[in-house]
């Protein structure tokens, strides 16, 4: 594929083959169709490795975190259990949340190795009295019990994977934790854009299937009980409607 810019022309034109197609600059479509290339550039560029969350770092798209916080919001779990603890910005987010909603008793991170520094600035930080931490691979069934006795009966659960990325790992992960997740509520794969990401700089060859996208798929063919559904927009007051996201078919519904 070749795009060019045109701010002279404003015009994007976009020769995919033999098909070429000319769009408006300041259209939609064009917008969609840069911001394509954005989020792999961005990839490359590691611009999610510049963020931090209230003191820790957050490898994240901004437009992922504030999408999750909305989700959150609207949600009001009461556990938030979350796989791939890194620096553990993610569970600030997450109970940082929690704490400003009022509602939300605790964020289970789960890790396969935490390592001493992390841990240790994540237990001296404010928000770790709501913060639970378990070391061990989070599909063994011993961890998944571990996380699972942080619920309380009548618990709102939402449940975010960010560990090993790798398809079959995510598909595993998905069996452990769903029955977790309360209707209404999501658990989510995050990090789907290798899926697009096996032809640049850093990325492999066989994240073209091997990824969590394809697995999330993999897993909603198998329980009907679940669907990937995009969380709607609480608000949007522009004609946009698809997500600038790191996270393509990442937020899984259960349905009942």
């Amino acid at each position: 594929m070749k795009i060019t810019i045109d701010t002279d022309l404003g015009t994007v034109t976009i020769a995919e083959g033999r098909d070429i197609a000319s769009l408006p600059l300041y259209s939609k479509e064009a917008f969609e169709r840069i911001s394509e290339i954005w989020l792999k550039t961005s990839w490359v560029q590691k611009y999610s490795y510049t963020f931090t969350w209230m003191g820790r770092p957050i490898i994240q798209h901004p437009e992922d975190l504030v999408r999750a916080q909305e989700v959150i919001y609207h949600i009001r779990p009461d556990v938030i259990i979350e796989t791939g603890i890194a620096h553990g910005g993610s569970l600030m987010l997450s109970a940082s949340l929690m704490k400003a909603m009022g509602h939300g008793h605790t964020v289970v991170g789960v890790d396969i190795e935490i390592r001493p520094h992390n841990r240790r600035a994540i237990e001296q930080h404010e928000l770790f009295p709501m913060i639970r931490l378990i070391e061990g691979d989070s599909t063994d069934p011993n961890i998944v019990a571990q996380a699972a006795g942080h619920v309380h009966p009548g618990d709102r659960v939402l449940v975010i994977l960010d560990s090993n990325h790798s398809r079959a790992h995510v598909r595993n992960e998905l069996e452990a934790y769903h029955r977790l997740v309360t209707p209404g509520s999501y658990i989510v794969a995050t990090d789907g854009i290798m899926r697009d990401l096996w032809d640049a700089p850093r990325g492999e060859p066989g994240w073209k299937e091997d990824n969590p996208a394809q697995a999330a798929r993999d897993f909603v063919a198998a329980h009907p009980d679940f669907a990937i559904e995009i969380p709607a927009w609480r608000f949007n007051e522009s004609p946009l409607s698809k997500p600038i996201t790191g996270w393509p078919d990442a937020w899984i519904r259960r349905l009942r």
